[in-house]
Parts: structure tokens; sequence; C-alpha cells
């Protein structure tokens, strides 16, 4: 018996949100896994299972969809942002304590989206020209240095230290997932097993706060 063909959506029938938002997650992952040049929008239709003409009714060109999935990431970046930041400063815990929650969150966000993380490496391979365009990479990047020199109490006329600290978290959180398949595997290491993931985000927390809490001290 001939295997029946996927039945495609349609924006009137099925609801224009929920094929824009099919739209949105397919080209998401397309973005991530292809790139800009090498994603289409007949791609991301039939990855969608939408018309090929659908991503263009909804967004109009590539640029515009590529464009409205980084806004959409950014969005989702400073939610969290946000709401970490109300826990932090209702929990009334001390600076380490707040710290190290601040850190598992960022890890636990970026391990949750690994979309995300492959994006912005490939705006990177490309010069980041892309996000020139795109506010909310500049407000999102802003809000979680306010956030982070809230939270864990810095002295707002350095605000060098705040940036400082935020690279450093990136840096350390972000290395064993862009690199999963280059130099953690010639370590023999599997960077999707919980177990590592676990250990990672102690390791990280450890070493920010043996970092912050020691400098403080001398």
């Amino acid at each position: 018996m001939a295997a029946t063909a996927p039945q495609l959506l349609d924006p009137d029938r099925s609801g224009s949100r929920t094929t824009r938002e099919a739209v949105l997650n397919a080209a998401e992952r397309l973005f991530a896994e292809r790139g800009f040049e090498l994603t289409s929008l007949t791609d991301v239709g039939a990855a969608a299972g939408v018309s090929r003409g659908t991503p263009g009714y909804f967004f109009g060109s590539k640029g515009d969809l590529y464009r409205a999935v980084l806004e959409r990431c950014f969005a989702e970046v400073r939610a969290a942002v946000r709401s970490g930041r109300e826990r932090a400063l209702a929990s009334g815990e001390p600076p380490a304590t707040v710290l190290a929650g601040v850190v598992s969150e960022y890890f636990d966000f970026i391990t949750a989206n690994p979309n995300f993380v492959r994006l912005i490496e490939w705006e990177a391979l490309t010069g980041g020209r892309t996000l020139e365009a795109v506010p909310p990479h500049i407000e999102a990047a802003q809000e979680a240095l306010a956030a982070l020199s809230a939270e864990v109490a810095l002295d707002p006329e350095h605000p060098e230290e705040a940036a400082q600290l935020l690279l450093s978290v990136i840096g350390l959180c972000w290395f064993p997932l862009v690199h999963s398949n280059t130099m953690l595997r010639a370590l023999g290491i599997d960077a999707t097993t919980p177990d590592f993931l676990q250990a990672r985000k102690r390791h990280v927390i450890d070493l920010v706060l043996s970092g912050t809490l020691g400098r403080s001290r001398s």
C-alpha cells in the first residue's frame, strides 16, 4: 500500500498564527543547521509542511524571515533574563548564591536552545552583518549586562567588571556546545550526556565563584 503524502498546511484553513509558527520553527532549525546562504524559502516550506510559497506569504524575503527568527530568539533571551533577574532580586540571597544561580540558569538556557547557539556561531563566521540590523540583539546584551550587575551587586562605577564577568560566563558555557564535534570529540567526551552537562555546569559555577570571590578578597 502506497504511503500517504503529508498534508500541507494552508494559512486560511489551519490558522495563520499556527502556520506562521510552523514556518518560524522550520526556518530556525534549517538556518541553524545550514546557515543563511544554503537555506531557501522552498526548503523552509517543505520542512514546515506548507506550500513553498507560504514562507514568502508571511515574511516576504528570506532575509526578512531570517531576521524574524533572530528577533524571536532574542525575545526569548530577554524573557529569560528578566525572569531570572526578578527571582534573584526577590530571593534575598547573598551575591555568591545569586551568581551561582545566574550561571546555572544561563547554562540551562543555552543547552536547551542549541539552535540559538548555532545561529550566533553562523553570525560570527559571517561577520555579524545581519545582527547589526536586529535591535533586539543589542537590547538583549545590554539587559543581560544590567541584570548581572544588579543581581550580584557589582559597583556601578566600574561597568567593565560586569562586562568581563558576563563574557567569562558566556565563554565557559558556550565552548563545549560549539566544539562538541571538534575538541570534545577529540577528548573522547560526549557533550550531550546529562552527566557531562551537570559536571560541566558545576565546574563553570565553581570557576566563576572562585575567580569572582577570590578577586574581591584580594
